[in-house]
């Protein structure tokens, strides 16, 4: 739904002078120059600078002869070679050296030459000859072929028959059965006009031509298909009425002509095996008008028709037309039309696309004008604030214009709203840029006519207001001399022409009459520069100009004598485009108001910063920035939120799982237009038909907006239609919400949908999951931390309760089902109230639609059951009675109930829920005769807290559930908690064994000392309990029992030099006198210890060594691999990469990946246990250096616990005078600590524990996702610098060891 907008005009009649008239044109692609042929010369011009760069004559060298009457059949442009290359009618081909002014011929034809036509690639030339043959040659003129151009063969891809019968056998469609014997036309020769040359185009990859000619036998044209090779693929078949225009789109899929049939005229499109595909008919009566030539642009987007009347005026001329039409859902729309009027000096000679800027045309006049426009597709968008504005757009089609009121409707294109006739073809469209009055509709016809038109009765029936003619002094009687119109109020339209140099623009304000009459300019600005684009706000009522090479200029337009500025921002620097831009949008970012610009390389800017390089279209609407890109995604951005720096970032970034600014859209998709104070999207793909999306972000900002101003009912209604989780109603705003729950209830006055939003509600946040707020929008202040879904059900319930009970029955049933904990008890018991006392007024809800509600919102099964726990029988029975139960199943049961006790009939009902500790409860008020079946209750279900609660501390049955108590706790392997229990409620015997079973040897003997035990059993015990200390390493303990309790010194002395607590052992030795346990037991004991100690800071040293030395090593290897692989061309592909790279071997290993999941289920240390066996110390394993890594970690784990009992064991030495045995010692352990410390920083380079959770998500790559995995590997408990205390053992531990 785009039109056509002229960015540019530039006239120059400086060759005016030139002899002769224009035969052919062509562009020299390095310098923009023209290239133009005469009878006289070759010409090269600059229309920029409007000088002759070159001009070569043809007549002095005698290619062409002095009295002007030689022709010119082509020109073409050779690059590589730097010259141009001519053919003339006579036969030569001319080659001009445009470095050298070489004028060479090249080869001759004695027949002549009718055509000339190189390939698109510049590789080969087929040319025509007067003897009705093509000849085929080489870029250096070496000739390859030369066939004839009439030939009876239909050529390669003749069509094979299958034998299905003959045509007056086959089906004929609309046509009837008289198409079977109706006769075969004869064909009528060419138009008297035609020229009767062939006409020769290339298809666009330069593999196919097709060649036009007058058939010898009939007379009439018919197009061949001819292969690179010179050999013919395909002819058309025999039409009536096929003209001399012929053009083979650049993309390679249609060849264009124009054929005359008997009641219109008619472009008609050909595959290349010459069968017809598709054509659309000229706005022009058959005899009217002739083809002369027909041309695509570049990028096969445009299609121009030539168009010359076929009868002269009273005056003897005739006018001419250029039409330029594209395509869009399989419809052509004539997008502009360039009339040239009658007179013969201001009609085209030449016209040719520019090959390097798709939509730039070059025409040249038989007068020796030059005529360039330049275009830019726009989509002509009303642009209002307010609801009252349509969304209207409107698509140019010839003398039609197309409006399509996207605010009523989506109307797919070629169809529309509505459609405006006007009696000349449309160049130009406006709507108005006021307030109120955005659908009013100006258009510019191709006559110079201005019609103005206003809404109707109905958006679909608009009416004109008036049309009129602008009446501007000096205004260029060219084509499109008003390029650009801008309707800044009701009586006043801004126009941009060409001004009085060809380096100037002039701004024209015209003032719109108020009835049908000469549109009068009242004032002109001439601007110094090229305004190729005009932009407006609506909110600040600023006009901004763009030059053609970027520059931008404010125009103060609202003052009486208006002028144009330098765009500057506010630090008073000018702000222009790097490059120009061929579509402008004003808006406000960080206060400032900036000029956004994409450019037809798809590069947005904002003033001279660059946003995105793949923006495919965009658009501002209210606050937002919205884009579509080339990766098929749509970018909303609040404006008001970011900075440019911002905007910058947004739109390069991939967006989070929940970014609401980013939603996928489909490829190709460009923006059509917003619809005001809405949140469609209205997207058009590339084929033509459009697609209504509603973005996410204009969604919650609409919802945030209508939220704010308490419009709950409408954000309900959106967020039900456009799937919106209803939590975001109070997720929004809670206190806002909180405080407006009755303008809630009352605005949506449904019950179903207040029921809809109770039973929508999570404790969920959406604001910070689904749907997060905006970057740099404040949110709420936080509420309490009571749960969302208990204070969202109170309140609710409370508002009802009060307003109406009867009415918002159903709402308050789901208040109390909703909440955290369901209160069901409490909703059945307002059921059976209801059927206790129904209410009386008509329309209420009863308690059966209550109890058919409730089982809609809860499970029959668990409402049956929570109505059971209820003890009231009434309400079970009525619960049951709307269930699918069996009365078999349910009736004996509560028959039963009933029977039993008050008491006991709860405990079996509470049993028979599983609510134990319930149960239990009524149990206890049961009697004496039902305790044996509590005491078992209690063993079962293991409540023996809960029991020990409801009997009195000194009662029989406490002491029994106490003994029951322990028991268990000896079952559980806590005999010391068992022991207290026991002798608590009076049973010491039984605490003795579990004191000593547990080896709480003091709670052992204080029982001892309650029973009492005598001297003798006493003695036993104690030397018992110390055996199991001893065995449990508890030196200490075990010889202060065999010491005071044991009475036998020796054997405690012999427990503490065992346990090397050399201290205690010689106060006793010296307390009981024996000195000689000194000598013999002891110092040997301290020599064996010595011998220990050494041998073991020698191993663990040499090991250390090996382990540190071999880590090196691995490293080195490893990173020397990881280098080769990554100069390695193939990359991760090679056969060795995955041997070399610790990822991969942490991935590939399968079964340490599949054990993972099998000891999942393990105890923590088995985990450990399975973990360790992964590394391997064995050499070239995977995970050698994890491996080496964790047995330097436990060495010097290891080396660092034996501190204390080292440095107990250096003061022994020392006192019996092993002086020299305790030097050795300490310097052994000396040395082994500083080289574990100066070794930290070598083996542990990372200086930090490796992150434990894995980099995944959307946002993950593969290099990242295993290179998280291999940190994982990599042991975290290792003691790293500044970690562990062991690592620094000799400088920062606190125990002294020397």
């Amino acid at each position: 739904m785009r039109n056509l907008k002229l960015l540019k005009s530039l006239c120059n009649a400086e060759l005016s002078h030139s002899a002769g008239s224009p035969l052919c044109v062509a562009v020299r692609s390095d310098t923009d120059s023209l290239l133009l042929a005469s009878e006289f010369s070759i010409i090269e011009f600059d229309p920029r600078t409007g000088q002759v760069v070159n001009d070569v004559s043809l007549t002095e060298e005698g290619y062409m002869p002095d009295d002007g009457s030689g022709k010119l059949v082509g020109i073409q442009e050779l690059a590589e070679l730097e010259s141009v290359c001519v053919a003339t009618a006579t036969g030569d081909v001319i080659l001009y050296n445009l470095t050298t002014n070489e004028v060479e011929c090249v080869g001759s034809v004695e027949s002549g030459l009718t055509s000339m036509s190189w390939s698109p690639d510049e590789e080969l030339v087929a040319l025509t000859t007067g003897q009705q043959t093509v000849i085929m040659m080489t870029k250096e003129f070496e000739p390859i072929t030369e066939v004839g151009i009439h030939q009876d063969d239909f050529g390669e891809g003749k069509f094979i028959t299958v034998g299905w019968g003959k045509k007056e056998t086959q089906f004929h469609g609309s046509e009837g059965k008289q198409a079977a014997q109706k006769k075969m036309l004869e064909v009528q020769p060419a138009m008297a006009w035609d020229d009767r040359r062939p006409r020769v185009s290339w298809r666009g990859d330069g593999q196919l031509f097709a060649v036009s000619a007058v058939c010898p036998q009939t007379g009439a044209r018919r197009v061949r298909v001819w292969s690179r090779e010179g050999v013919l693929q395909a002819t058309s078949e025999s039409l009536n009425g096929l003209e001399q225009a012929l053009c083979w789109r650049p993309s390679g899929s249609l060849i264009a002509c124009t054929q005359r049939h008997p009641n219109k005229h008619s472009v008609v499109f050909m595959e290349k095996n010459g069968l017809l595909h598709g054509d659309f008919t000229l706005p022009c009566s058959r005899d009217q008008a002739k083809v002369k030539e027909l041309l695509w642009n570049s990028d096969s987007t445009v299609l121009l028709v030539w168009l010359e009347d076929v009868h002269s005026g009273a005056d003897g001329h005739i006018s001419t037309e250029l039409q330029l039409w594209a395509v869009g859902n399989y419809h052509w729309y004539l997008k502009q039309s360039l009339a040239f009027g009658r007179d013969p000096q201001r009609a085209p000679a030449c016209v040719h696309w520019d090959p390097q800027r798709p939509l730039r045309l070059h025409v040249v006049t038989r007068g020796w004008a030059s005529l360039t426009y330049d275009w830019g597709w726009a989509t002509d968008r009303s642009t209002g604030l307010d609801a009252s504005d349509n969304a209207n757009v409107a698509v140019i089609d010839g003398d039609k214009i197309l409006v399509t009121t996207f605010r009523q409707g989506v109307v797919p294109p070629p169809m529309c709203s509505y459609e405006l006739q006007l009696t000349s073809p449309v160049n130009l469209v406006t709507f108005l840029c006021q307030t109120q009055k955005s659908n009013h509709l100006a258009a510019m016809t191709a006559d110079g006519q201005i019609s103005v038109f206003g809404p109707g009765r109905s958006p679909s029936s608009p009416h004109r207001l008036f049309v009129s003619a602008p009446s501007v002094p000096g205004l260029p009687v060219a084509p499109l001399a008003i390029r650009q119109l801008l309707w800044l109020k009701e009586d006043l339209l801004l126009g941009l022409s060409a001004g009085t140099l060809p380096s100037s623009s002039t701004l024209l304000f015209l003032t719109v009459p108020s009835a049908p009459c000469v549109c009068v300019s009242r004032l002109e600005v001439a601007v110094d520069g090229v305004v190729t684009g005009m932009a407006y706000s609506f909110q600040s009522r600023t006009v901004a100009l763009q030059l053609e090479d970027g520059q931008t200029r404010r125009l103060i337009w609202d003052s009486e004598c208006p002028s144009v500025e330098d765009w500057t921002d506010f630090s008073g620097c000018p702000m222009n485009f790097p490059v120009p831009c061929v579509q402008m949008a004003l808006c406000t970012v960080s206060e400032e108001e900036i000029l956004l610009g994409l450019t037809d390389r798809s590069h947005l800017y904002a003033g001279d910063t660059q946003l995105a390089s793949n923006v495919s279209s965009f658009v501002v609407h209210e606050d937002f920035l919205l884009v579509t890109t080339h990766a098929h995604t749509c970018r909303c951005l609040l404006l008001g939120t970011l900075t440019v720096k911002g905007l910058q970032e947004a739109l390069g970034s991939d967006g989070g799982q929940n970014d609401e600014t980013l939603r996928r859209v489909e490829r190709g998709s460009k923006i059509v237009t917003v619809v005001t104070q809405d949140t469609r999207l209205i997207l058009q793909m590339p084929r033509g038909n459009l697609e209504t999306v509603h973005h996410r972000a204009l969604v919650l900002a609409q919802l945030r907006k209508q939220l704010d101003c308490l419009k709950f009912r409408d954000a309900f209604e959106c967020m039900r239609k456009l799937r919106i989780n209803l939590n975001f109603m109070y997720d929004h705003n809670p206190k806002v919400f909180l405080e407006n729950v009755e303008t809630f209830i009352t605005q949506l006055n449904s019950i179903n949908h207040i029921n809809l939003f109770l039973t929508e509600l999570r404790e969920e946040d959406t604001t910070g999951t689904m749907y997060p707020r905006p970057l740099n929008v404040p949110g709420p202040s936080p509420m309490t931390r009571a749960k969302k879904l208990d204070v969202v059900c109170d309140a609710f319930r409370h508002t009802m309760e009060s307003m109406d009970p009867d009415k918002y029955c159903l709402s308050i049933l789901t208040s109390h089902v909703k909440k955290t904990v369901p209160e069901l008890e409490i909703a059945l018991q307002k059921v059976h109230d209801l059927r206790a006392k129904p209410p009386g007024a008509a329309g209420v809800v009863g308690a059966e639609e209550a109890l058919k509600y409730l089982l809609f919102l809860v499970n029959v099964n668990d409402l049956y059951d929570h109505s059971l726990g209820t003890y009231d029988f009434d309400l079970v029975l009525m619960v049951a009675e709307k269930s699918q139960k069996d009365p078999k199943e349910y009736l004996p049961f509560l028959n039963k109930l009933k029977t039993l006790e008050p008491n006991y009939q709860r405990y079996s009902i509470d049993k028979h829920l599983k609510r134990y500790s319930k149960a239990l409860l009524h149990l206890s008020k049961c009697g004496e005769e039902h305790f044996p079946e509590a005491l078992g209750l209690v063993r079962e279900q293991k409540l023996f807290s809960e029991a020990l609660e409801l009997y009195p501390a000194h009662s029989p049955h406490y002491k029994a559930l106490s003994c029951a108590y322990a028991e268990h706790l000896v079952a559980q392997q806590q005999p010391e908690q068992a022991g207290l229990l026991l002798w608590r409620c009076g049973e010491p015997g039984r605490a003795l064994q579990a004191f000593v079973s547990a080896s709480s040897w003091r709670h052992a003997l204080c029982v001892a000392q309650q029973v009492p035990l005598p001297p003798d059993q006493l003695s036993l015990l104690a030397r018992d309990m110390a055996e199991r200390l001893i065995d449990q390493r508890r030196y200490a303990e075990g010889a202060l029992l065999l010491d005071q309790y044991a009475k036998d010194c020796e054997e405690a002395i012999s427990a503490l030099i065992k346990g090397a607590v050399w201290e205690e052992a010689l106060r006793l030795a010296y307390r009981h006198n024996r000195q000689d346990i000194i000598e013999t037991d002891l110092k040997p004991a301290l020599l064996e210890a010595f011998a220990s100690h050494t041998s073991f800071l020698e191993n663990n040293t040499a090991l250390f060594g090996r382990h540190r030395n071999r880590l090196s090593v691995v490293l080195e290897l490893k990173e020397k691999a990881r280098l080769d692989m990554l100069g390695n061309e193939d990359g991760p592909d090679c056969p060795d990469a995955e041997l070399y790279s610790e990822a991969s071997s942490v991935m590939s290993n399968s079964k340490h990946s599949s054990s993972i999941s099998r000891i999942s289920s393990r105890s923590s240390k088995n985990r450990r246990k399975a973990e360790r066996k992964k590394w391997s110390l064995k050499e070239g394993s995977p995970l050698e250096d994890v491996a080496l890594l964790h047995a330097l970690a436990d060495i010097i784990g290891t080396v660092d616990k034996i501190r204390e009992e080292l440095h107990s064991l250096l003061k022994a030495l020392v006192l019996f005078q092993y002086d020299r045995l305790a030097q050795k010692l300490q310097l052994a352990y000396e040395e082994a600590l500083l080289m574990m410390e100066a070794a930290i920083p070598e083996v542990w380079s990372d200086g930090g524990p490796p992150s434990q959770t894995p980099v995944t998500g959307p946002d993950s790559t593969a290099n990242s996702i295993t290179a998280s995995l291999q940190n994982q590997a990599r042991p975290t408990s290792l003691p790293l610098p500044g970690q562990c205390s062991s690592s620094r053992a000799s400088a920062e531990s606190p125990y002294p060891w020397r």
